[in-house]
């Protein structure tokens, strides 16, 4: 093994773009490489089509479908604890607020958030009070 060479592998220059040869990966690895972006989709929709959604932008949120498995796996784990009706519930409030994490999700369940009303959720885009002069005030 002194100065011998193990393994090669192609070089990308695009910056953030990972080369990964699958015979070079541990077997725990290779088994993650073996699902799909859809397969993972699926398992979801068991839960319910929010939770469904919410895995779909985790994954697209990255770069490559594959940098969100762990993530969208995680808050698939979180059904085991909380149970289907509340990991639903959480991950509709969590693409209300368009955050795609397993984070936002887990800080969500911890803190009852899912048991509130959607409509309590603040919207960024049109917050309201006095200094707020309104479309009309521009007619």
């Amino acid at each position: 093994s002194k100065n011998r060479r193990v393994a090669s592998h192609k070089r990308s220059y695009a910056k953030g773009v990972a080369l990964t040869e699958p015979a070079h990966m541990p077997s725990s690895h290779r088994r993650h490489a073996q699902w799909t972006p859809s397969r993972i989709v699926h398992w979801a929709q068991k839960t319910g089509p929010s939770t469904a959604q919410f895995i779909e932008a985790l994954m697209a949120s990255r770069p490559h479908p594959e940098q969100g498995f762990r993530s969208a796996l995680g808050v698939l784990r979180l059904e085991k604890r909380y149970g289907p009706e509340r990991l639903e519930a959480a991950c509709a409030r969590s693409l209300a607020i368009q955050s795609f994490s397993y984070k936002s999700v887990s800080s969500i369940l911890q803190h009852g958030l899912d048991k509130r009303p959607l409509a309590e959720v603040p919207s960024r885009a049109n917050p309201t009070h006095s200094n707020i002069r309104g479309a009309n005030y521009y007619q």
